[in-house]
């Protein structure tokens, strides 16, 4: 098992290594093609790491059961080590990275970007892959920052070479605040876990979950509140979210995906692995400011969203919201509410990703993601994409049956009931503000359908290059749609392996 999980992180580096010394003349089919083998075969190993038993963690140390663990020295002399695993909260976000990184790298076979070097898009996805995947696999401090830190200058390349080809300077932009805005929330995380460090003497998260850092106030406060911060940048949370909108409108359509289908996820990974089992009583000090910043987030994002007038900015303000669920319910500290947000990060992943994909098509077919400019009555120029863009927005506005519905379900029950060291009555006030979040996000994205999708055909006719449905971005989106209803009929299939939260 540690073979496999080793392969998957070795692999896509190697190949985008392999990559980028092929010849120019390698054409962008064939480096897709490349990408897709290669994506694929990590996406074969996760699947062979997911665990064969139920409810195999637990934040009890001695329950923990890590599986594919390799451990071995890396920085002696500092104690750092390079200490890699996986459990039932790392796994799900694994196979996640993999599945949308083999999706992107399929889509890239038929729809590239008009200003091309595949090859090179190819490979930064590829690079992307791995440092994800190792983040969420990191068992050591200084690891997780080194893999967390590998996946920023990648993506900051695609935002800025591979963006809005109609607005350089907006997409160069785009791309200088997201790197600099997360480079200030990295270091502000480093400097927590130098503290940390400071007081247990390792950089070891197991030892450390093991061993916690005691005490709500002083040093552990202080690392506890610079981690806190440094993740929720990376998230993001209100009032750090500045970054996301315009990267998400000027990225091309696999960086977005990517963007807000895993990397978004490596902050509240953060917050669940780091932040709560390693500073136990500094976190519950500082839950009820997460938590009140987090339903801050869930109201901003959605009020935001009834002012857009650009699709891809709507849906990037969206995940502001949901990501604010997540948020919410790590900060209740509760069974329920971790486990609702375990499942919402997984559930966001796949139907903002699928939501993206709508809207980089819509995009390409209409030059443009400015609602104004598109027109209406696409269920008469674009009748299956309009379908699946009503279906993508009643899954992500949390339609019963649909998966995004559980997550949140989840995160209010456990906002109605957090653990008994945080105040009951604080975070009914937060339940109740987020339930009114949910009305918002009902009411941005059926003001999306109607805007969008339904009117007179005669009045907004379709453009030159308007095409249905092509078969590589069905191929391409199936399987979001299938895991969408897939979890939203079974949530079991994800929820049984957090029985012991």
């Amino acid at each position: 098992m540690n073979a496999i999980l080793l392969g998957i992180l070795a692999l896509p580096l190697l190949a985008a290594l392999a990559l980028w010394a092929l010849p120019a003349a390698v054409g962008d089919r064939l480096a897709a093609l490349y990408g897709s083998v290669i994506s694929g075969l990590v996406l074969i190993g996760s699947l062979l790491l997911w665990p064969r038993n139920d409810g195999w963690f637990a934040y009890t140390p001695d329950e923990r059961v890590l599986q594919a663990v390799t451990d071995v020295p890396w920085i002696p002399s500092l104690g750092v080590r390079f200490h890699v695993g996986v459990d039932s909260i790392s796994m799900p976000l694994i196979v996640l990275t993999a599945l949308l990184t083999f999706l992107c790298c399929l889509y890239s076979l038929r729809i590239t970007p008009r200003i091309g070097r595949t090859r090179s898009l190819i490979a930064l996805l590829l690079v992307i892959e791995a440092g994800v995947i190792g983040t969420f696999s990191a068992l050591d401090l200084v690891l997780f920052f080194v893999c967390f830190e590998i996946v920023l200058i990648p993506m900051w390349l695609v935002i800025d070479i591979w963006g809005d080809e109609h607005d350089r300077a907006g997409r160069k932009r785009a791309a200088t605040t997201f790197v600099l805005m997360t480079v200030l929330g990295s270091a502000l995380m480093l400097i927590g876990f130098l503290l940390v460090y400071r007081q247990a003497g390792t950089f070891d998260i197991v030892r450390l979950t093991n061993s916690p850092v005691l005490g709500g106030y002083g040093v552990p406060l202080a690392a506890a509140v610079l981690i806190a911060v440094g993740l929720a940048v990376k998230v993001p949370l209100w009032p750090l979210h500045i970054w996301l909108p315009d990267a998400h409108a000027k990225a091309p359509t696999v960086g977005s995906v990517l963007l807000a289908g895993v990397l978004l996820k490596l902050g509240t990974y953060g917050l669940i692995r780091i932040l709560v089992p390693v500073l136990p009583d500094a976190t519950v000090t500082i839950a009820p400011y997460l938590a009140g910043f987090s339903t801050v987030a869930i109201v901003a994002g959605s009020l935001a969203c009834l002012a857009q007038t650009d699709v891809k900015r709507l849906i990037a303000y969206s995940s502001v919201g949901h990501m604010g669920f997540i948020g919410l319910g790590i900060a209740t500290l509760s069974p329920a509410g971790l486990r609702g947000a375990l499942f919402a990060n997984i559930a966001h992943g796949i139907i903002t990703g699928l939501l993206f994909f709508l809207a980089g098509a819509i995009k390409d077919r209409h030059d443009t993601s400015d609602l104004r400019a598109i027109g209406r009555a696409l269920y008469a120029r674009l009748p299956r994409i309009g379908a699946l863009l009503t279906f993508a927005c009643l899954a992500s506005l949390g339609l019963p049956g649909l998966a995004g519905f559980w997550g949140e379900m989840l995160v209010l029950l456990g906002a109605y009931d957090p653990a008994d060291v945080l105040p009951r009555t604080t975070y009914l006030v937060f339940m109740v503000i987020a339930g009114l979040g949910t009305v918002l996000t009902a009411a941005y994205f059926l003001r999306l359908v109607r805007n969008l999708c339904q009117g007179d055909p005669a009045e907004h006719p379709s453009t030159a290059f308007a095409v249905d449905l092509s078969r590589i971005e069905l191929l391409t989106w199936l399987p979001l749609i299938v895991l969408t209803v897939l979890l939203g009929v079974w949530p079991g299939l994800l929820l049984h392996q957090w029985v012991s939260l």
